[in-house]
């Protein structure tokens, strides 16, 4: 569960970081950037109960960058 989560944030970085995609086709970039977006919020909505109080505040504000840190941060201390 928690995986699908953590695929989907670094899915996201992904397409931030692909500035080829960006520079080459700017709305298809954002396109695949709402869409990874969109699939972030959906999961949140079926898993909100399952995850943390610091994971909700970081999802429910989108700040997903800091969701993955801290999903990171848990699977370095497993």
């Amino acid at each position: 569960m928690i995986s699908e989560l953590i695929d989907l944030l670094r899915r996201r970085v992904a397409i931030i970081a692909d500035h080829a995609w960006r520079d080459r086709d700017a709305a298809g970039h954002l396109d695949g950037l709402k869409a990874v977006s969109e699939e972030i919020s959906a999961w949140t909505a079926a898993h909100r109960t399952e995850v943390d109080a610091q994971m909700r505040h970081y999802l429910g504000n989108a700040s997903y960058q800091k969701a993955l840190a801290h999903l990171e941060a848990r699977e370095e201390d497993s």
